[in-house]
């Protein structure tokens, strides 16, 4: 069981970047792969990128065109999503997530997958 509460959102200019944070709560934060997607209105949960239990495997969605980075510190239950060169159309709230899994499964970018979401940061980004 583990309790995720995403920060870091806010209005940022074209080009420019941003740290989300995933502060997570409960027990065994080293146990569980992570992940982040976001969300627009109208549209379904868009998988963004996914990280292991050690932080040493890694994927991501093919249309970022490499422009973020995903992390984590297990000694201090945290994982972030480094942002850079941001563009419109990365505008959403973000969401992490959390799965109990012992490697990133094949069908990482599957929503259905994850046992624990939380409540999203919204990320604005002005032309």
């Amino acid at each position: 069981q583990v309790q995720l509460l995403e920060s870091g959102g806010e209005q940022v200019q074209t080009g420019g970047s941003l740290r989300l944070s995933c502060a997570a709560s409960g027990r065994a934060f080293g146990d569980y792969t992570m992940a982040w997607f976001r969300q627009t209105p109208g549209e379904e949960r868009e998988f963004v990128a996914t990280i292991s239990r050690g932080g040493l495997s890694t994927h991501y969605a093919d249309s970022l065109e490499n422009r973020f980075t995903v992390s984590r510190d297990n000694a201090k239950n945290m994982a972030y999503l480094q942002m850079d060169s941001l563009k419109p159309e990365d505008m959403a709230v973000y969401y992490c997530a959390a799965r109990w899994s012992a490697s990133i499964p094949g069908n990482y970018a599957d929503v259905d997958l994850y046992d624990f979401w939380g409540q999203g940061t919204q990320v604005t980004v002005s032309s």
